[in-house]
């Protein structure tokens, strides 16, 4: 996958976790672009790590399911890090 391609993953699995976790997250779309990403990266270790498959193909099913499950992983830490309530 190309680098503009990861990029695209990245804020769109943002976009999407940050709509699946309730709560109020700041950021705009340069923060659900870094979650992304950073989440995207977590989710293809992990994926990589445990099932043998990582974020490879922007048309994969997998790739998207572990994009957004990381970015979920990265704006869960990024809550506790941070202190912020969930209301």
């Amino acid at each position: 996958m190309g680098f503009l391609a990861f990029l695209l993953l990245g804020l769109i699995a943002g976009a999407i976790a940050k709509a699946i976790l309730p709560g109020r997250q700041g950021g705009g779309w340069l923060g659900s672009l870094i979650c992304g990403v950073i989440g995207a990266m977590l989710g293809g270790w992990i994926g990589t790590a445990l099932f043998g498959t990582g974020v490879d193909k922007f048309f994969s099913l997998s790739s998207w399911l572990l994009a957004v499950g990381g970015s979920l992983i990265v704006l869960i830490v990024w809550g506790f890090i941070s202190g912020r309530s969930r209301d």
